[in-house]
C-alpha cells in the first residue's frame, strides 16, 4: 500500500555517495510518516554487502525500509520494519535535457509533503505526461501555483545572475543534492531560496535540475520554450560541483 520510504544514493567508483545524508533522511521520511526509526546500522551493512564483489565505476544504491507485513487495507501490522537494499549500475544522464511542467499540484499541506515515500504513483503518471511531450522530467507546481520540484528532482534557474531555487515551505523535498549545491555554490554565486509562481520558468535565463544521478543537468526546454544549454552559469555551477564532489565520497 505504499507505507513506506526510500533513499537512492549514487555509487561512484564502488562506493556511495553522500551516504550519511542518504540516511540522515531516510530516518526522518520513517519519523514522519510514523513507521518507526530504521536500523541505519543494518542498512549500511546492507549497503556494504551489496556492493561486494561489483565493478560499479557509477550506479545506484536503492534503500527502501517499510512498515512491514499487515492485513488488507491500511491499518498497519506488528510485524516490524522491513530493510531491503539494491545496488545496481547505471547510465549517466545526458549533459542537457528537457522538462514539461503539468497540469497537477504538489499539496505542500499533504500527510506527505516533504517526506520521501514509496506512494509514487503520482510521479510515475507525471513521468509517463512528460514523456509522452519529449522530456524527461516532469515539473509541477504547489496548489498556491508557486514552483515546487520535479517528480525525482529539485529546480533550480538563473534570473538576473541570481541562482534561484524553491523554499522547503514549497512542499519540494529536501534533496541531497539541492542541499550540497546551495552549500557549494553560495562561494562562487548568488544562490537564493526564494518561491515565485511557476510562470517564472517562462522569463529564466537558465534552468537546472538537481538530483542523486543527474547532480547539475542543464537544461534546453520547457514546455515549447527553447533555452540556451548549458549557460554558463550552468557550466560554472557544474565545474564547482565536479570540484567539491572529488573532495570526498560523504560530504
Amino acid at each position: 500500500m505504499g507505507d513506506g520510504v526510500f533513499e537512492t544514493a549514487a555509487v561512484i567508483d564502488g562506493r556511495p555517495f553522500a551516504l550519511t545524508r542518504h540516511l540522515e533522511r531516510l530516518a526522518t521520511s520513517a519519523e514522519g510518516l510514523g513507521i518507526g526509526r530504521p536500523d541505519l546500522d543494518l542498512v549500511r551493512e546492507g549497503v556494504e554487502r551489496t556492493l561486494e564483489g561489483q565493478d560499479l565505476p557509477f550506479g545506484r544504491v536503492r534503500i527502501t525500509v517499510t512498515s512491514g507485513a499487515g492485513p488488507l487495507g491500511s491499518p498497519r501490522g506488528d510485524a516490524g520494519l522491513t530493510h531491503i537494499v539494491v545496488t545496481e549500475p547505471a547510465e549517466r544522464p545526458p549533459e542537457v535535457s528537457s522538462i514539461v511542467t503539468v497540469p497537477w499540484t504538489r499539496n505542500e499541506h499533504g500527510a506527505l509533503a516533504g517526506l520521501k515515500t514509496t506512494s509514487y504513483a503520482e510521479n510515475a503518471k507525471m513521468v509517463e505526461y512528460a514523456r509522452a511531450r519529449g522530456a524527461s522530467e516532469a515539473v509541477m507546481a504547489n496548489t498556491r501555483g508557486d514552483l515546487c520540484e520535479g517528480t525525482g528532482s529539485n529546480i533550480m534557474y538563473v534570473l538576473d545572475g541570481q541562482i534561484v531555487t524553491p523554499t522547503l515551505e514549497s512542499g519540494c523535498l529536501a534533496g541531497i543534492t539541492r542541499a550540497l549545491a546551495l552549500e557549494w555554490l553560495s562561494d562562487d554565486f548568488d544562490v537564493v531560496e526564494r518561491d515565485a509562481p511557476i510562470e517564472v520558468l517562462a522569463d529564466a535565463d537558465e534552468v537546472m535540475l538537481v538530483g542523486t544521478t543527474r547532480t547539475i543537468q542543464a537544461i534546453g526546454r520547457v514546455d515549447d520554450r527553447e533555452l540556451p544549454a548549458p549557460g554558463p552559469i550552468t557550466l560554472k555551477a557544474q565545474e564547482v560541483w565536479r570540484s567539491r564532489e572529488a573532495e570526498g565520497i560523504d560530504p
